[in-house]
């Protein structure tokens, strides 16, 4: 079984405020009705949310454009004939107990991007090792939050010693000497 543990719902996604609120609003697919019985599934989330007509980055959580346009995904083929709209349906269907065949397709390009050895996951974490920032790169954010993924302490230290890193807080006050707890 392959390691998918994604942070968030897809709820609790739309929430945070991804894909310009613009998700299944700006692609109409024509004659696709397949996806309506998945807003039942969203609650009480306010349309305007996914449903946009247009891309707007002030809906996202870090106020950026992120993410390629939907003729861009097509061209890539990241799409199933199953989930037109892409990776977020997919997420949206497998989160409510389907199994389909392209759940480990999917489940290997969440893992690339975002799982503990993700291409972005890492990239930020490097970040914001680099510059003790944990605001460092918007758009790198976003695009995990995209992923169901949101940056935090946890994963942060993992990171580091992973990556055979010292966290700032694991410093001694003196010499610049790792604390007594790096080494447990």
């Amino acid at each position: 079984m392959l390691e998918f543990r994604p942070l968030l719902t897809p709820s609790e996604m739309l929430q945070e405020g991804i894909f310009g609120g613009s998700y299944f609003g700006v692609e109409k697919l024509e004659g696709d009705q397949d996806y309506l019985p998945l807003f039942e599934t969203l609650g009480d989330i306010d349309p305007a949310l996914y449903l946009g007509n247009k891309y707007s980055p002030k809906v996202n959580k870090f106020k950026v454009r992120s993410g390629m346009p939907y003729q861009y995904w097509v061209d890539m083929k990241w799409m199933h004939a199953d989930d037109p709209y892409g990776w977020f349906e997919w997420y949206i269907k497998y989160f409510n107990g389907r199994r389909h065949p392209d759940d480990d397709r999917q489940i290997r390009r969440w893992q690339d991007f975002a799982g503990t050895s993700g291409r972005w996951r890492n990239n930020i974490y490097k970040k914001i090792h680099e510059t003790g920032d944990w605001n460092v790169s918007p758009r790198i954010q976003q695009s995990l939050l995209h992923w169901g993924y949101e940056v935090n302490e946890e994963d942060y230290s993992l990171w580091c010693k992973m990556n055979n890193k010292v966290a700032p807080e694991e410093w001694c006050e003196y010499g610049g000497l790792p604390s007594p707890s790096f080494y447990q």
